[in-house]
């Protein structure tokens, strides 16, 4: 049995004085990949920020559960969140234009992470190195640059790069492919296999994007309204769904090329200011019961090894 790398169990965060996130429970195996799905506002964000310890810069807290990495709570280990952050755990944000410094190349940027996280190579030639590994063309010419003076898939790689600089065991992307055309897409999902086969590093990929999660991930946890409705290995999550919400979502992708009428889900996710009483997809569920209404399901595990929040979960058709 594979050893858990990461554990979340049962996380609820507060921000702006609401509850942005509540009952969060998954595991990352070693060397695995594992996708978050869920429309905007689902709180996968939130969760990348709650599992690499940087929940705290944009003003929230958690206020119950744990997160536990090779078995120890960052809070209460030696070092807590600096000892991990970039050289167990790596984080790469959305907005790749805005994550790098502007004003400074991209050699310099490196050389100043390397001196940082591991201060026992030799920070130019590493540099060159951590590009050569995310299979940048041209390596030595793209140092000389600023990130403007990249496209979107170059800047992307020299995020990757910058955060194996600390030769890390979990890697979180948060939504790595946004606004990449499909090809240069292709090409970074490539790469974050070929890394993971080559370092056994783990991966949690955050995405709008089922298809990618069935192509490269061991495991999918389905995110609504700021909980987990569901979790489980990908190729039974995604095809035979047990909550509501990922049937809707996966009934919103098109079939093949000649598929005229898409499903959209009716209704809109709930903000946190208006957050409904019981399981949050209620009022957009056709499933709903008074029951879905009042009361929010706990995730629970079934014989498939599947965990649903779903007070129907046994009686869907």
């Amino acid at each position: 049995m594979t050893a858990k790398l990461l554990s979340v169990r049962d996380v609820a965060v507060e921000l702006g004085g609401q509850l942005a996130l509540t009952q969060v429970s998954f595991d990352v195996p070693a060397g695995s990949c594992v996708g978050i799905v869920g429309e905007t506002g689902a709180g996968k964000t939130l969760t990348c920020r709650v599992i690499t310890g940087l929940i705290g810069r944009i003003g929230g807290r958690v206020i119950s559960g744990e997160v536990l990495f090779n078995g120890l709570d960052p809070l209460r280990s030696n070092g807590g969140w600096r000892a991990i952050w970039g050289r167990k755990i790596a984080f790469v944000p959305q907005a790749s234009l805005s994550a790098l410094d502007p004003v400074m190349r991209v050699s310099r940027q490196l050389e100043e992470t390397i001196r940082q996280l591991d201060p026992g190579s030799e920070p130019r030639s590493r540099a060159t190195e951590l590009l050569e590994q995310v299979d940048m063309p041209n390596p030595s010419s793209v140092k000389r640059l600023y990130p403007h003076e990249l496209s979107g898939g170059m800047r992307q790689r020299v995020m990757i790069a910058l955060a194996l600089a600390g030769r890390p065991q979990l890697l979180v992307a948060d939504e790595p492919t946004t606004a990449l055309d499909v090809t240069v897409q292709r090409g970074i999902l490539a790469l974050l296999a070929d890394l993971r086969r080559a370092t056994g590093m783990a991966v949690v990929m955050v995405t709008h994007d089922l298809a990618v999660v069935q192509s490269v991930a061991e495991s999918v946890v389905v995110m609504y309204g700021g909980m987990v409705v569901e979790n489980g290995p990908a190729g039974r999550v995604l095809s035979a769904p047990a909550h509501p919400y990922t049937r809707a979502l996966l009934a919103t992708r098109p079939l093949s090329a000649n598929e005229d009428v898409l499903s959209p889900i009716p209704g809109a996710p709930p903000s946190l200011s208006n957050r409904p009483p019981g399981c949050p997809f209620a009022p957009r569920c056709s499933f709903a019961v008074q029951t879905c209404m009042a009361e929010v399901p706990p995730l629970e595990r079934g014989p498939d090894s599947v965990a649903a929040a779903c007070w129907r979960r046994h009686e869907l058709p």
